[in-house]
């Protein structure tokens, strides 16, 4: 499998010319769902889901599917009936040529005011997980784990432990267009040296073996 980052939360993952795409939310390429086979949408923040960059995925490719959990599927399924699955914790299914694995069912705290929606990771292929917005620990192995490095919700503290206990064989961040390049070098060394995994962080439009 080829990974490729995306802006923000978004990834890209292909293998034998087919492409699953994970959260083409609003700080991602407007384009960034275009080419997709399948498309997983972890929860509807808009940082994670923008109807406009789902829209021209699934339009682009009419045999283009989404799976996602109800708070979004109610918004499109109207518009692409028979392509929209709606799917929660401990669902599997089969994306794209792809093995999806579904864990988790709340967006994590951002404050106690603030009511929690839902969210789901995916555990893609039996090795790349991404968890949306949460720190969601799967209970399988886990080889690659997309890390949201940086939210409203977290901090780097959080984020380490979560490393520590998905145990990993490697980190790549994901969630960081809010992180700024003068802070970037900060987290590249705590998680680096702390997480006890390799850490790897890709620019966007960069990829790597998954």
């Amino acid at each position: 499998m080829e990974l490729t980052k995306m802006g923000h939360a978004c990834v890209r993952i292909e293998h034998e010319g087919r492409v699953v795409v994970i959260d083409p939310g609003g700080f991602s390429e407007e384009d960034a769902a275009v080419g997709a086979d399948a498309i997983l949408v972890t929860h509807e923040h808009q940082d994670h889901f923008n109807e406009d960059r789902l829209r021209r995925g699934l339009e682009a490719n009419p045999a283009a599917e989404l799976w996602t959990l109800r708070s979004v599927a109610e918004q499109v399924s109207a518009a692409f009936p028979g392509r929209v699955h709606t799917v929660g914790h401990g669902d599997t299914f089969t994306a794209a040529g792809f093995d999806v694995q579904v864990h988790g069912e709340l967006h994590a705290v951002i404050h106690p005011d603030i009511p929690r929606i839902t969210n789901i990771g995916f555990l893609i292929g039996g090795s790349v997980f991404h968890p949306g917005d949460a720190l969601t620990v799967p209970g399988h192995p886990v080889d690659t784990l997309l890390l949201p490095v940086m939210a409203p919700w977290n901090k780097i503290a959080e984020v380490i432990e979560y490393v520590r206990e998905v145990k990993p064989r490697r980190s790549i961040d994901v969630h960081d267009a809010l992180l700024t390049e003068l802070a970037r070098p900060i987290y590249d060394l705590q998680i680096g040296n702390l997480g006890g995994a390799d850490h790897l962080r890709l620019a966007p439009g960069e990829g790597t073996a998954a």
